[in-house]
């Protein structure tokens, strides 16, 4: 039970991307929404919707906030369902990805649920829940009460919530034992402990299962809005490519290809309210938006195997003129590698639909980067590798995109698996096809049939690892 635990205290939030961009449509900064909610007792419906309907009105007039809580009341029971059986959904995928045992998967398609039956998808009580997962109930949130507030507080909270958000047995036991289990914790350095915790034996990566590891890691990455769905595979295989036009040698093509997968990490700790706001950044949104690569910085630099990606993943955004961030440097034939991933990431994301444009014809986003290294933002020979690597020649585009057809569906399928992803709704997805809506929802049904998923974030996910991005 040790090891299960272990694990599913540090993956309990592995398909917290896959219902972002969906939290985010309801309140806003998702981010700012689940640190304010951290403490609070997710057990206590009253408190539950108290704090939903606090987040949900904010911003708005006051002569809105009724027609909001209406709405919410009409259709909060079935939006949290979906969206806490999306988080699971996608966890248990991931998970799988990464090898973890079957106890390890059980216990986190319990992650929402509560002692009493009041939590979420599937209303699971008492010792229905794994044990695991019920040590790690408690001991997320009386860290996060013990850190923000105080430990006095937190073993308040576990005596006041025992037997209703928390094992009775377990909650006697941290109220016993809470203070002095506070008191060593004040003297670790939690990354190092959790280290030094892991079970043994040990499991290293190397070679093709890190590979494989990096692309969990992108496609979790991704999942974080509709809009960046693959983004971080098709800039890994355009670097790839990009790489071969230039004879790079092994090893740096290697680097070159792992940095790619993981570049975006950052973005995970931006908002969705930022990556999928449908109009202009303001300055002070945009300045969140260029801490993301600082961010990637510092996520990779916690592990040496991880931070020699650095001088590339941390750079994506760095132009050969010092017009990028986060550090502004002068981009140039040193840091090839580097200048590759810039000019894909640009590429590929120009060719990618946003939340506040359509995407780019393939030829006119090669002629954007070549406009951007004739004024000395990209560094020619990386750019002109990309863009050969993509099949463009001096002059014009000689692209062709097939659609794939990976888990037997059809090319209208294709299509509405393509929009469910980005998050469209029905309706939306009909008036974008020339449907009807009834017609739009045979298809997302039977999409989801053959793919074996029940949730747009699962779909998404599965699109990505089949390689049906759009």
């Amino acid at each position: 039970m040790r090891e299960t635990a272990y694990w599913v205290a540090l993956l309990r939030y592995l398909g917290c991307t896959g219902h972002a961009h969906e939290v985010a449509t309801v309140f806003g900064d998702e981010i700012a929404v689940r640190a304010q909610t951290l403490v609070h007792d997710a057990a206590n419906p009253t408190e539950v919707m108290r704090d939903v309907i606090a987040f949900a009105t904010a911003g708005h007039p006051a002569e809105a906030h009724e027609q909001i809580v209406q709405a919410l009341q009409a259709g909060v029971q079935e939006w949290v369902v979906r969206n806490f059986t999306s988080g699971c959904e996608v966890g248990d995928m991931l998970a799988q990805r990464l090898g973890f045992s079957t106890d390890v998967r059980d216990a986190l398609r319990f992650t929402f649920e509560r002692w009493n039956g009041k939590g979420y998808p599937s209303g699971a009580s008492g010792e229905t829940i794994p044990l695991a997962m019920r040590v790690v109930h408690l001991s997320h949130d009386m860290e996060a009460i013990g850190r923000l507030f105080s430990p006095v507080k937190a073993i308040d909270a576990a005596r006041e919530r025992r037997g209703r958000t928390y094992d009775p047995k377990l909650a006697d036991l941290f109220v016993a034992q809470g203070s002095r289990w506070f008191a060593r914790l004040a003297t670790l350095e939690p990354w190092d402990a959790v280290l030094e915790g892991e079970p043994v034996p040990r499991h290293t990566l190397h070679g093709a299962e890190l590979d494989d590891a990096l692309a969990v890691v992108a496609d979790f990455i991704d999942l974080k809005s509709p809009y960046m769905a693959g983004h971080s595979r098709r800039c890994a295989q355009l670097c790839t490519d990009a790489a071969a036009v230039l004879g790079l040698p092994e090893p740096a093509t290697v680097t070159l290809r792992r940095a790619a997968l993981v570049h975006d990490f950052g973005t995970t700790a931006v908002p969705n309210s930022i990556w999928d706001k449908p109009g202009v950044l303001t300055r002070a949104e945009f300045d969140r938006v260029e801490l993301h690569t600082m961010l990637t910085e510092q996520m990779l630099r916690r592990s040496p195997a991880l931070a020699a990606l650095n001088p590339v993943a941390a750079a994506h955004h760095e132009k050969a003129d010092g017009s990028g961030y986060h550090k502004r440097f002068r981009a140039n034939a040193n840091d090839l590698e580097a200048c590759i991933l810039a000019a894909a990431d640009i590429y590929v994301g120009l060719t990618t639909e946003r939340a506040d444009r359509a995407s780019f014809s393939a030829e006119d986003a090669a002629l954007e980067l070549r406009a951007l290294a004739t004024r000395g933002a990209l560094e020619p020979r990386a750019t002109h590798a990309v863009l050969a690597a993509i099949g463009h020649d001096g002059s014009r585009a000689e692209v062709s995109r097939r659609t794939q057809r990976a888990g037997g569906l059809s090319g209208r399928e294709v299509q509405v698996l393509h929009l469910a992803a980005k998050g469209l709704t029905t309706r939306q997805i009909a008036d974008r096809l020339f449907i009807s809506p009834k017609t739009a929802d045979h298809h997302i049904q039977h999409v989801y049939t053959k793919i074996g998923v029940s949730t747009r974030a699962a779909a998404s996910l599965w699109a990505m690892q089949n390689g049906v991005v759009p």
